[in-house]
């Protein structure tokens, strides 16, 4: 019989997995005619009509009063974690390979040590000045810094700001555990993302025809509705549910470090979909700046968590520690 902690992780991977295959589908839309808003936008809203009527479900009226205690923080997690997160992911990965886009993304616990130190004045272990200065150096190989930028410059900012908004993401994990389950916090913070993007995406202009056309994912060909339906159902609703049933299993330390798993497996992904590879460079700057982000991430959990907004926490309800800020 396996463990709960074997158990764990085997949903944990497969979260990852799952998460990581998000960005071929998604740059073969934008590539057949949505823009990378539109892209976030049909994704997210997808996933809030599936994960509501699963929240109002399996937690009823007990998930709704943990929303309602903690709804500013939630609205921050759907703004930063879910619309902020994918949105710059797709409009980084539409302009650069989605192994380097994702790579951006994940220096997130980066500027979290960043931001404890030099924003909020905490004194942070000496391994997360290591990880930054690691991570700055992994950077500056992916980008080639030594003979002029020669990475899309909109990529590169799209991709970072995508780290920001991780980082924010990070920040209110530890703030709302306690205060509400993965599964009220997935789906309204995918309400929240929802409604933000509705405002900004332009959907009267969304080319729905996409979804009925046969379009172009690497040398292969599918129907929009199937790259829009792994987007949502796969890369989202499922990929947020195997973690969630994960962190129920896992410390946050090991469930941080295996989230890493959907670097790899978004470059795997993009090589068999999309044909991408990586130049030398930029897959041993990428490897450094995991390896820095990784040294960061594990000093964060050291210190104690700056001010967000309060939330009324229920010591009965379930941990909130999410692997991903939903990719």
């Amino acid at each position: 019989m396996y463990s709960t902690k074997s158990v764990g992780l085997g949903f944990a991977v497969f979260s990852a997995i799952t998460f990581g295959g998000s960005g071929p589908f998604a740059k073969a839309l934008i590539g057949a005619g949505f823009t990378p808003e539109q892209a976030a936008w049909v994704r997210i809203l997808g996933a809030a009509a599936l994960l509501v009527p699963l929240a109002l479900i399996f937690r009823g009226t007990a998930g709704l009063r943990a929303a309602r205690s903690s709804w500013k923080a939630l609205v921050l997690y759907g703004l930063t974690g879910i619309a902020g997160c994918q949105t710059l992911f797709f409009i980084a990965a539409s302009r650069l390979p989605v192994g380097v886009a994702l790579m951006l993304e994940f220096s997130g616990p980066v500027l979290v040590v960043a931001w404890l130190k030099f924003g909020q004045k905490v004194a942070v272990p000496r391994s997360a000045a290591v990880g930054v200065g690691i991570a700055v150096i992994g950077l500056a190989t992916v980008a080639e810094i030594w003979s002029g930028l020669t990475i899309d410059l909109i990529g590169l900012l799209a991709g970072l700001a995508a780290a920001a908004c991780q980082a924010t993401y990070f920040i209110l994990i530890d703030k709302l555990t306690g205060a509400a389950d993965p599964l009220v916090m997935t789906a309204a913070g995918s309400v929240v993302g929802a409604v933000v993007l509705t405002l900004i995406s332009a959907p009267w202009g969304v080319p729905w025809h996409v979804l009925t056309d046969t379009i172009a994912i690497g040398h292969r060909h599918a129907p929009g509705w199937v790259m829009a339906t792994w987007l949502i159902v796969v890369s989202t609703v499922v990929a947020y549910l195997a973690g969630a049933a994960a962190v129920q299993r896992l410390s946050a330390a090991i469930g941080g470090a295996v989230a890493y798993v959907e670097v790899v497996a978004a470059c795997v992904f993009a090589l068999i979909l999309l044909g991408e590879t990586l130049r030398t460079n930029q897959i041993i700057g990428g490897a450094i700046v995991l390896v820095g982000a990784f040294v960061a991430q594990s000093s964060v959990g050291k210190v104690a968590p700056p001010e967000i907004p309060d939330v009324d926490a229920d010591p009965g309800a379930p941990r909130t520690d999410v692997l991903d800020p939903v990719i």
